[in-house]
């Protein structure tokens, strides 16, 4: 089933940021554009890799209005503990939102229930709080901020101009179309 146009649940985390534990609640979401980005679990191979590419491009999702939320099973204070010891993940500055009760990880179907860890999901989550567009793939390979902030960025536009689409590769900018009986298999 499809978690296109699903509305996230209502949700209270612990989160590690700027060196202090916060509360993130879905009232803290709603009203800008946001990115769940869960992993499985902090001081693994890959994830260190994703978080430290987005925390490089962080700083152009915030100039577009985009608030990064990573996400894993772990506790705030194992989060903090990797913040501490990892020149990695010392880079980041987005809120590491913690799941230990997989609460999150259930709400966005990426819950692996044998392993209590969360699958790579990417999901971009609309100012109402639903979901526009998400990705899962196999926890050995890693993702690509640069392309998860362009997929952003052409959810933005079409939430704007809803009478045009962005085709392949869209960036801003760039041309788009307008859905219409002449382009029908013309492309």
């Amino acid at each position: 089933m499809s978690l296109i146009g699903k509305e996230i649940g209502e949700f209270k985390v612990q989160s590690f940021v700027n060196n202090e534990f916060k509360e993130v609640t879905k009232e803290d979401v709603l009203g800008k554009w946001a990115v769940f980005f869960f992993y499985p679990a902090d001081f693994t191979f890959v994830c260190p890799t994703e978080l430290e590419d987005l925390a490089d491009k962080y700083e152009d999702f915030k100039k577009i209005g985009c608030e990064i939320y990573s996400v894993s099973c772990d506790t705030h204070f194992v989060h903090k503990a990797w913040h501490d010891v990892s020149k990695t993940i010392k880079k980041i500055q987005y809120p590491m939102l913690a799941d230990p009760t997989g609460t999150l990880a259930r709400d966005f179907d990426v819950m692996i229930e044998e392993n209590g860890l969360a699958e790579r999901g990417s999901f971009i989550v609309n100012p109402e709080g639903r979901i526009v567009a998400y990705e899962v793939i196999a926890g050995n390979v890693g993702r690509n901020a640069d392309e998860l902030f362009r997929r952003v960025q052409a959810s933005q536009f079409v939430a704007e101009h809803g009478d045009e689409v962005c085709p392949a590769k869209w960036k801003p900018g760039a041309e788009t179309l307008k859905p219409s009986l002449n382009l029908v298999g013309l492309l």
